[in-house]
C-alpha cells in the first residue's frame, strides 16, 4: 500500500530542504531518518507541482526553484532578461536551466516545450516567420536554375540548316549513357550518318549518364567525370565529321537535365569537373559550340520535388516538319501525331490515326548502351536506332527501324559484330 504522510510532515520536509539544502542535514534538523526524508520530500514536490502520486521529479528539476505563483508573463520576462543579459548567446534549455531562477516545471506548464516558450518569448523565430524564411530559401536557391533555364531556351535554334528537298531523312538516336554506349551501336550509327548523310540527325537524350550527379550513391573514388564528358566530345566530333552538313539537335533528357541541375547548384562533383575543363561554359561542356548541335530544352530546372521535375521533363520535346514530334518520353503518342521517344531502352511500336496522316506510327526507341551495364535488364531491353524518311509535301512519314544484335541490316548492307567493328568504335 502506499503511505499515507500528513500535509503537516510534508510541508515541515519542505520548509527544512528550503533552510538546508543538505538532505542528510535537513533529515537530521527534523529528527527522522534520511530515507524517510527523502520520500516526504518527493511527495511534497508532487503535491506542489499537481502530479499524480507516484510520477518521478525529473533528474533535471531544481525542486528549490519551482514558483507555483509564477504566471507564464513572470516567466517570459524572466527569459527574456537572460536573453539580453548575453545578446551574443544562444540560449539553449540546459544554460537557461543552470543560470535562471526559475525551475523547468515553472514555465513548461505554460508552454510544453523550451521551443515553444523561446518562440513566446520572441528570442525564436514563430513557425510563421520560420516558414517564411524556409520558402525564401528555397526560391533563393533556385535562382541560378532560372538563369541557366532561359540561357538554355536559347540554344535550341542557334545552328540550324534549312533544307528544301522533299524528301529528306531524319537519323534518330537515343539513351547512349556515354561510356555504357554499346561499341556495336555506336560504329553502326555513326556508319549509318556517313552513308546516308541524314537531312538531320536527333540525339533524343541521356547522351549523357554521368551516374555522379544522380540520387544512387557513388563512391568518388570511381568517379569519372571528366571521362564521361570527353567520350560524349568525342561522339559528337565523329558524328560532326560523318555528316558535316546535317543539322543536328539534342534533344535533353533526363541526365541532361539534372546534369544542369548540378551545374546551377555547384555541388561537389561539378568542383571536380571545372578542375579539369575550366572556364568552359554550358554550350561548351555540353559540346553544343564546337559541334554547331542545337540543344531542345523546354523543361524549366527551377523545380522542388521529384515530381515537379518529372513533370517538367515531359515538356522537352520538338516537333519536326510541321508534323513529326521527337520526345523523350512515351506521353509523346499522346499528341496524336507521328513520332518517337526515347527513355525505356525498349523497342515497340503503336499505331494511331488523324484526319491529316490517317494510320501512323509512333516508335519507342531502344537504347544506345551496353545490355551489361549494372543498371541494365538485358532481357527485355534493346539496342537500336531509326532512320525516319520524310515526305516534306504530304506529311508523311515512313520508319526503318534498326533493331541491333550481333548482327544487323540497314540499307540492304550486311554488318556483324566482329573485333573489327568494335575497335573501330573506340
Amino acid at each position: 500500500m502506499a503511505t499515507v504522510y500528513k500535509q503537516s510532515d510534508l510541508q515541515a520536509a519542505l520548509d527544512a530542504f528550503k533552510k538546508q539544502p543538505s538532505k542528510a542535514k535537513a533529515a537530521e534538523s527534523l529528527g527522522i531518518p534520511t530515507t524517510t526524508f527523502k520520500m516526504r520530500l518527493t511527495e511534497a514536490q508532487r503535491r506542489v507541482k499537481g502530479l499524480p502520486a507516484g510520477t518521478p521529479v525529473p533528474m533535471s528539476e531544481d525542486e528549490r526553484k519551482y514558483h507555483a505563483d509564477w504566471t507564464a508573463e513572470d516567466c517570459i520576462r524572466h527569459l527574456q532578461d537572460i536573453a539580453l543579459a548575453q545578446p551574443n548567446r544562444v540560449i539553449t534549455r540546459n544554460h537557461f536551466r543552470v543560470n535562471s531562477d526559475i525551475s523547468e516545471s515553472t514555465w513548461n506548464r505554460f508552454f510544453g516545450t523550451f521551443e515553444e516558450f523561446k518562440r513566446q518569448a520572441g528570442i525564436k523565430l514563430t513557425r510563421h516567420q520560420h516558414g517564411l524564411e524556409r520558402d525564401l530559401a528555397k526560391h533563393a536557391s533556385v535562382d541560378r536554375m532560372r538563369e541557366i533555364t532561359l540561357e538554355k531556351h536559347n540554344w535550341g535554334d542557334a545552328y540550324l540548316r534549312p533544307d528544301s528537298k522533299r524528301y529528306q531523312t531524319v537519323l534518330v538516336g537515343s539513351d547512349l549513357h556515354d561510356i555504357e554506349c554499346d561499341p556495336f551501336w555506336r560504329y553502326l550509327f555513326l556508319d549509318t550518318a556517313k552513308r546516308v548523310q541524314p537531312a538531320k540527325v536527333v540525339l533524343n537524350g541521356d547522351i549523357f549518364d554521368l551516374p555522379e550527379f544522380g540520387r544512387f550513391t557513388q563512391d568518388p573514388r570511381e568517379w569519372n567525370v571528366v571521362g564521361r564528358i570527353k567520350w560524349v566530345h568525342k561522339f559528337l566530333e565523329d558524328l560532326r565529321e560523318a555528316c558535316p552538313d546535317t543539322e543536328i539537335l539534342f534533344l535533353e533528357g533526363n541526365h541532361e537535365y539534372r546534369l544542369l541541375r548540378h551545374l546551377a547548384e555547384a555541388s561537389p562533383a561539378l568542383r571536380a569537373v571545372l578542375s579539369d575543363l575550366h572556364g568552359l561554359t554550358v554550350p561548351d561542356l555540353l559540346g553544343l559550340t564546337k559541334f554547331e548541335i542545337n540543344y531542345v530544352a523546354p523543361a524549366d530546372l527551377a523545380t522542388f520535388t521529384k515530381a515537379e521535375a518529372t513533370a517538367e521533363l515531359k515538356r522537352n520535346w520538338t516537333v519536326l516538319y510541321n508534323f513529326l514530334i521527337a520526345h523523350h518520353y512515351p506521353e509523346g503518342f499522346k499528341m496524336g501525331l507521328p513520332g518517337w521517344n526515347g527513355h525505356h531502352h525498349k523497342h515497340l511500336v503503336w499505331r494511331g490515326f488523324n484526319p491529316d496522316q490517317g494510320s501512323y506510327e509512333w516508335h519507342q526507341l531502344g537504347g544506345g548502351h551496353k545490355q551489361n551495364a549494372t543498371y541494365c535488364n538485358a532481357e527485355f531491353w534493346s539496342l537500336g536506332f531509326a532512320l525516319v524518311h520524310v515526305d516534306t509535301q504530304r506529311l508523311r512519314a515512313q520508319f526503318e527501324y534498326i533493331d541491333i544484335h550481333d548482327h544487323c541490316v540497314i540499307g540492304g548492307r550486311w554488318y556483324r559484330r566482329t573485333k573489327e567493328t568494335t575497335r573501330k568504335s573506340l
